[in-house]
């Protein structure tokens, strides 16, 4: 994994499919805090694009813009929080939150972090790179994966979440470029965002199954927190 943690086929199952469409809103109100048209916030049509892949519907697409950008009768204010600390077995760990309260926040994770170890600011950060995140698809057989990163302006790639999929990874200032990019070279873009690879992952090949299932058991309830956005596990493979 490296990059992103996530729950074995968990991605758009039924009974997750809510919690795929409320993380999402919720980054779609925190961009449109830059505008709530998508053609003038890059980072706002991004989202928009996602959650059309993912078939948000339009009210709850429409009600999320509102809400960020102010334009609506409720307006909403998250606040971007990162956690850094450990699973069990000295898995580092990168917790994204978006929060409208910070103090309820920092105490859920705080005990969620119990059975790890909850570390300060820049403890496990300086083992991660800060890097744009796109996962692609080819639109037809033989796209080349190598050649589209390079004439799109990619830092390097790597195989995606799912099979047949790739994942690009840019610089963050690159993200947008990249992602306008890569469909003239063969790709289909399905996700775009900034996220947290890990430098040096933990092979868990290392762990002993029951030590695995800890480490799983512990993300896994991590994850399923309303205020965390995303878990970056410095997990290998």
């Amino acid at each position: 994994m490296g990059a992103q943690w996530k729950a074995k086929g968990k991605e758009l199952a039924a009974n997750a499919r809510g919690r795929v469409f409320g993380k999402l809103a919720k980054e779609i109100m925190v961009a449109a805090r830059g505008g709530a048209d998508p053609a003038g916030n890059a980072r706002l049509r991004l989202l928009v694009e996602q959650a059309r892949k993912v078939s948000m519907p339009k009210d709850t697409l429409d009600r999320a813009i509102k809400k960020g950008s102010g334009t609506g009768s409720e307006a909403v204010h998250f606040e971007h929080v990162i956690y850094e600390g450990f699973a069990p077995h000295r898995v580092p760990l990168m917790v994204e939150c978006l929060t409208d309260n910070h103090n309820r926040t920092a105490s859920e994770v705080r005990v969620l972090f119990r059975k790890g170890q909850l570390g300060t600011s820049g403890s496990v950060s300086w083992d991660f790179d800060h890097v744009g995140m796109i996962e692609a698809e080819p639109t037809a057989p033989g796209s080349d994966a190598e050649t589209a990163a390079i004439e799109a302006g990619a830092q390097d790639f790597e195989p995606g979440e799912e099979e047949g999929h790739t994942l690009f990874l840019t610089d963050p200032t690159d993200l947008d470029l990249v992602s306008r990019a890569l469909p003239a070279q063969g790709f289909t873009v399905l996700s775009a965002k900034l996220g947290y690879k890990a430098k040096n992952p933990l092979d868990p090949a290392t762990l002993s199954a029951a030590d695995m299932e800890e480490v799983e058991a512990f993300l896994a309830a991590i994850d399923a927190n309303d205020d965390v956005q995303t878990v970056y596990a410095g997990l290998a493979g």
